[in-house]
C-alpha cells in the first residue's frame, strides 16, 4: 500500500510526493515551471535574422527529452512570448507547444555546446540566415574561444594538438584513435597559457541561477592552470578528450578526468565558450561576442 499526493508549495514548483511503507524510499521530485526556466535566458544579441545567447551549465542546447527545457525550446517561447502568439493575457506558452492555428517560430541550431558546458551560442531565425551561418561555419569562418582550467600545466605555454578522434554512441563518450579506424574524424585545436593570475567569468546564466565560473591561473596548490582554446574543428567532446590526452583534464569533468570518473554527484565543468566570432548572415558585418574576464 502506498499513496501519492502533489503538494503546491509555491507558485514556481510542485512537490510529488510518494509514500511508502517505513523504512522504504520516500521519492520527491520537483517540476519547476518554465518561468523559472525562461529567467536562465541571456540574450546578448537579436533581430530579426539571428539571436545570440549564453548557454548556462546543464541545460542542453537541443535535447529529444520532453522532461527538461532545452535552449532551442527556451528561445522558441521567448520568440512566440515576442510575436504576440503565445497565448492570452501575455503568459508564455507551454514549452515545446503550439499555438492553435499558430506556425511555430523557425529557429535553426548553427552550433552546439555540450550539456554540461556555458558559453556563447547563436541561433538562425530565418533559413537564409541559418544556410550563411552554417555555410561559415564549415569553412572555418567562425571564432569559436574558450577558457578551460586544467588540473595540471602543460608541458609547452602555447602549442597545437591535433588527433584523430572517434565517437562512441552507445556510451556517449568519444577518444583518440588512429587516422585509419572505422568513423575517425580530425581534431585540431589551439591553446594558450593565460598568464593574468585570478581571471574569472561571472553571469554566465541567468539572474536567477547565476553561476560564476572561478578560472585561476597556475595555482600554485593544485598546480592548477587556465588555458586559452581556439578550436579549428568541432568534435564531440574535442576539448575535453584532447586536454586530458595530454595529461591535462578540465576541472570538474566527470567523464574524461580520471580523479572524477564514475562520480555521478553534480560537478561543474570549468570550461566556457566565452568569446564568438562570425560575419552577420545578411548585412555581412563582423560580430564579435565576449564573456568580461576580470582580475580576481
Amino acid at each position: 500500500m502506498f499513496c501519492q499526493d502533489i503538494i503546491s508549495i509555491s507558485a514556481s514548483a510542485n512537490v510529488c510526493l510518494q509514500f511508502f511503507p517505513l523504512h522504504d524510499l520516500i521519492s520527491i521530485s520537483f517540476v519547476l515551471t518554465k518561468e523559472k526556466y525562461m529567467a536562465t535566458l541571456n540574450i546578448l544579441y537579436e533581430d530579426p535574422h539571428i539571436l545570440v545567447c549564453v548557454k548556462p551549465h546543464g541545460i542542453a542546447t537541443q535535447s529529444k527529452s520532453i522532461r527538461y527545457p532545452d535552449m532551442v525550446s527556451l528561445i522558441k517561447n521567448h520568440l512566440a512570448k515576442a510575436s504576440g502568439t503565445s497565448g492570452k493575457s501575455g503568459a508564455p506558452k507551454s514549452i515545446g507547444s503550439r499555438t492553435p492555428g499558430s506556425a511555430e517560430p523557425y529557429l535553426a541550431v548553427i552550433h552546439r555546446l555540450d550539456q554540461p558546458v556555458a558559453g556563447i551560442l547563436v541561433f538562425a531565425k530565418t533559413p537564409a540566415a541559418a544556410k550563411d551561418l552554417n555555410k561559415q561555419l564549415q569553412n572555418q569562418g567562425f571564432g569559436k574561444y574558450y577558457r578551460a582550467l586544467v588540473t595540471n600545466a602543460p608541458s609547452e605555454e602555447e602549442g597545437t594538438l591535433e588527433d584523430y578522434m572517434v565517437k562512441d554512441a552507445r556510451t556517449n563518450t568519444s577518444r583518440i584513435c588512429s587516422a585509419k579506424e572505422n568513423g575517425a574524424k580530425i581534431a585540431r585545436l589551439h591553446y594558450d597559457t593565460v598568464p593574468d593570475h585570478g581571471r574569472l567569468f561571472s553571469t554566465v546564466s541567468g539572474s536567477s541561477s547565476s553561476v560564476d565560473v572561478s578560472l585561476s591561473s597556475q595555482s600554485q596548490e593544485c598546480h592548477e592552470t587556465e588555458l586559452e582554446i581556439h578550436l579549428d574543428t568541432g568534435r564531440h567532446h574535442q576539448i575535453r578528450v584532447q586536454l586530458a590526452s595530454i595529461g591535462c583534464p578540465i576541472v570538474g569533468d566527470t567523464k574524461y578526468n580520471p580523479e572524477l570518473t564514475g562520480n555521478k554527484g553534480w560537478q561543474t565543468i570549468r570550461l566556457c565558450a566565452y568569446k564568438l566570432d562570425f560575419k552577420h548572415p545578411v548585412t555581412h558585418k563582423a560580430m564579435h561576442f565576449q564573456l568580461e574576464a576580470d582580475p580576481a
